[in-house]
C-alpha cells in the first residue's frame, strides 16, 4: 500500500474514518478487487488506487451522487505527488471512480473489477450483493458472493 497516499486521504476524509464508507470499507474493496483482478487479469495498480479513492470525497454517508466525480477531480489534483500512473491506467481509474455508484456493468475489465469490488461490500449495510449488478464472472460466482457477504456483515 502507498502509505503516503493513504495518510493524505485519511487526513482529508470528511466522514467517520471507521464508518460505512471509511477505512474498513476501503480495505475490503481492495481485498475483493485484488482477488477478482488476479483471476480476471485486471490492472491491479488501478484496483488498489480505486479502493482508496472511490469514496474519499464523500460529503455524506447518505445520498451523495457527485462523490465519484469529486474523487476524479481529487485524483487529478494528487496524481504525480501521491501516486504515479500511466495515462491509460489513469483513464481507467477515472472512469471507475466517476461511474462506480451508477449501476453500470459494461466497461473495461479493470473498471468492472473496481465496480464489483465495491458492490461486493454491500453487506456492510445489510444488502446481499445481487449477481445482476455484478460484472465479472469471478464476482458473479455464488460462492464468491457468499464469502463476501460473510466478511461484510
Amino acid at each position: 500500500m502507498n502509505r503516503r497516499l493513504f495518510e493524505h486521504i485519511r487526513h482529508q476524509f470528511r466522514l467517520n474514518l471507521y464508518g460505512i464508507h471509511g477505512v474498513p470499507h476501503w480495505a475490503r474493496v481492495q481485498y475483493f478487487g485484488l482477488k477478482i483482478g488476479k483471476k480476471e487479469n485486471a490492472r491491479l495498480d488501478v484496483v488498489r488506487l480505486f479502493a482508496l479513492l472511490h469514496d474519499s470525497q464523500r460529503l455524506s454517508d447518505k445520498y451523495d451522487p457527485e462523490h465519484g466525480n469529486r474523487a476524479v477531480v481529487f485524483a487529478h489534483e494528487i496524481r504525480g505527488e501521491f501516486f504515479d500512473l500511466d495515462d491509460q491506467g489513469f483513464d481507467l481509474l477515472c472512469e471507475a471512480l466517476a461511474e462506480h455508484s451508477n449501476g453500470l456493468t459494461k466497461a473495461d475489465i479493470t473498471v468492472q473489477t473496481c465496480w464489483d469490488a465495491d458492490r461486493l461490500d454491500l453487506g456492510r449495510i445489510g444488502v446481499y450483493p445481487n449477481e445482476k449488478f455484478l460484472c465479472t464472472n469471478t464476482a458473479k460466482d455464488p460462492a464468491f458472493i457468499h464469502r463476501a457477504w460473510a466478511m461484510t456483515h
